[in-house]
């Protein structure tokens, strides 16, 4: 089997989201706003950057990734809140998307955060299982897991931000579109997002891999039996005192 040419791969989406970054970033809806979408996006090519010399993701992940940022230059450009897909759907069938769907809002920055989870949680749980080496059901359930928690920690910097921007910038970037549970169905969205995308990889795996019931067992197999906490403090101060300070 032909080694997959990773490198072309990669370069090849780099520069396709380098020409639709660029085209995006020419007059902006809110140029302030999008200098803040932004800051965590040059922030996140940089460390991919970085780290592409010791962890090479597949291409499958490669792509996720690809997808999302992609998803991300769009609601950059126009501002979540105010991305005309309705105007695009009206203007192509000549009928109403929202109103096809029930909604009463502009939900883009919701498919976003939703997303977040279904594209990101396969290349989360390809750091866990190399790095971390996670096995069975916490290979599924750590991906989940970070998904969940970057995503409140996203909704609290979001609030800070907007807390100190204040003014039409800070709305802007906190899109919360008057809904005061706008963090919690934000975060909701991604959650599902992540299990939807685990329960297929938990699935393809099932018919796949042939050890799948004898991994996911072993993973939930107690591998330490001795107590933790104030007994291991005790046994390193013990270490420590036969073998002298470093």
């Amino acid at each position: 089997m032909a080694v997959p040419n990773y490198r072309g791969y990669v370069f090849g989406l780099v520069a396709v989201y380098a020409v639709l970054w660029a085209v995006l970033a020419i007059a902006p809806h809110d140029r302030h706003d999008w200098l803040l979408e932004n800051v965590l996006v040059l922030l996140f090519g940089a460390g991919m950057a970085a780290w592409h010399r010791h962890f090479v993701f597949s291409r499958i992940s490669y792509t996720l990734i690809f997808l999302f940022m992609c998803l991300h230059a769009v609601g950059s450009h126009y501002t979540y809140a105010e991305v005309p897909y309705e105007s695009a759907w009206r203007s192509l069938t000549g009928h109403s998307f929202n109103a096809m769907l029930g909604w009463e809002r502009n939900n883009f920055d919701r498919l976003v955060h939703f997303s977040y989870g279904l594209l990101l949680a396969y290349p989360l749980r390809e750091i866990f299982l190399r790095v971390a080496d996670a096995r069975g059901f916490w290979g599924y359930f750590l991906p989940l897991d970070f998904t969940l928690s970057t995503s409140a920690l996203y909704e609290l910097v979001e609030w800070a931000a907007a807390e100190f921007f204040g003014g039409e910038l800070g709305v802007a970037y906190l899109g919360t579109q008057g809904d005061i549970w706008d963090a919690q169905k934000d975060m909701g969205c991604a959650g599902m997002g992540a299990l939807i995308a685990m329960l297929i990889t938990a699935g393809l795996n099932l018919w796949l891999q042939r050890d799948f019931a004898r991994e996911w067992s072993a993973s939930l197999r107690v591998k330490d039996s001795r107590p933790y906490g104030e007994n291991e403090i005790v046994r390193m101060v013990d270490e420590r005192q036969q073998t002298g300070p470093r």
